[in-house]
């Protein structure tokens, strides 16, 4: 069965074709990423305003590159919440157009749920049930996935996503958008236990919270200004700072994830971990999930980095798995922002 897929939930316009929900033939993904990095993060009217004029394009180049013509669809699935409402329509119009020009089914699907989903593209999977771990610009979410139609959510973020907190503390830094590849390259040459940071405290035990750390990195850089100049770090001792000031940020919040998605594994009485999302393409998160799995027994599982951004490709192999429980749309799917 062949799945196209489409994706316009935020800054990326993707489309992709893919077969059995595994195997992906085709995932075009066009960025309008350098628009915004002046704006210093994303603009819905130009991200929506780029999509509605590539995304035609883009779907004939994943039709062109997947060796198929398009009266071989079989399923046109396609992200219809969450997201921003503007670039979610696009995506979603588009959609109806093709479904019903191909007389076929048309199925919209979770954008969060589909990040998880990126781990079984093109691989053998993972055994069910599991706990997922979403960690992305716009969502910190942790489910207990019993089957693709069986999804409890366990926990989530009660004000700043992950994504978005390495983007507000690389802001503060004086560091580009987006900021996750930043921090993570300045952290490297730092000291993760030098500064003492800690997310705050949640009432759900699997709920997260990354407010408080930006504002406790924003009154620690704030506090040594005046007598070092930072953010500018012209000195080598400045320089070395921002770099502590990274790595410390880094290691407590990927510190918070490990505890509190281990915690719910062990809760749930399960010992598989699938993680995915933007955050994901991490390289110390992976390194330090996977060597405290090893400590604690649980397995944890992440996606290509490929797959990690905002792709069609997970959208249409979810969607296979959605369709084949019996899930499907008409033509009056609407784009659901939240």
């Amino acid at each position: 069965m062949l799945v196209l897929g489409i994706e316009t939930s935020c800054d990326e316009t993707s489309v992709a074709v893919v077969k059995d929900g595994k195997k992906v033939l085709a995932n075009q993904v066009s960025s309008s990423l350098n628009l915004h990095k002046k704006h210093g993060g994303v603009i819905p009217e130009i991200a929506s305003r780029m999509q509605l004029e590539t995304i035609a394009s883009v779907g004939e180049a994943a039709i062109i590159k997947a060796g198929i013509k398009l009266k071989d669809i079989d399923l046109v699935s396609v992200t219809n919440h969450p997201g921003l409402l503007g670039s979610l329509l696009v995506g979603v119009s588009f959609a109806k157009s093709v479904a019903l020009s191909l007389n076929c089914p048309l199925l919209g699907v979770d954008h969060i749920h589909s990040h998880f989903y990126a781990n079984f593209l093109d691989a053998k999977g993972v055994e069910l049930p599991f706990v997922a771990l979403v960690v992305s610009g716009g969502h910190t979410s942790l489910f207990y996935v019993k089957d693709f139609d069986k999804i409890s959510i366990l926990g989530e973020t009660q004000d700043d996503a992950c994504g978005e907190a390495f983007d507000k503390v690389a802001k503060i830094l004086g560091l580009g958008y987006p900021g996750g590849p930043h921090i993570e390259k300045l952290a490297r040459q730092g000291d993760p236990r030098k500064i003492k940071f800690a997310c705050s405290g949640t009432k759900g035990e699997f709920d997260f919270s990354f407010s408080g750390i930006k504002t406790a990195v924003l009154y620690y850089v704030n506090n040594r200004r005046l007598a070092t100049g930072l953010p500018r770090a012209k000195s080598m001792g400045e320089q070395q700072l921002k770099s502590d000031i990274a790595a410390s940020f880094q290691e407590t919040v990927i510190d918070t994830l490990i505890r509190k998605s281990f915690l719910a594994c062990k809760t749930t009485k399960t010992n598989r971990l699938v993680i995915g999302g933007g955050v994901v393409a991490n390289g110390r998160l992976r390194e330090k999930f996977l060597a405290s799995g090893n400590t604690e027994g649980i397995n944890c599982y992440f996606p290509p980095v490929s797959l990690c951004i905002d792709n069609a490709a997970m959208i249409a192999g979810f969607g296979y798995q959605l369709f084949k429980k019996g899930f499907r749309s008409n033509l009056s799917l609407n784009a659901l922002p939240s």
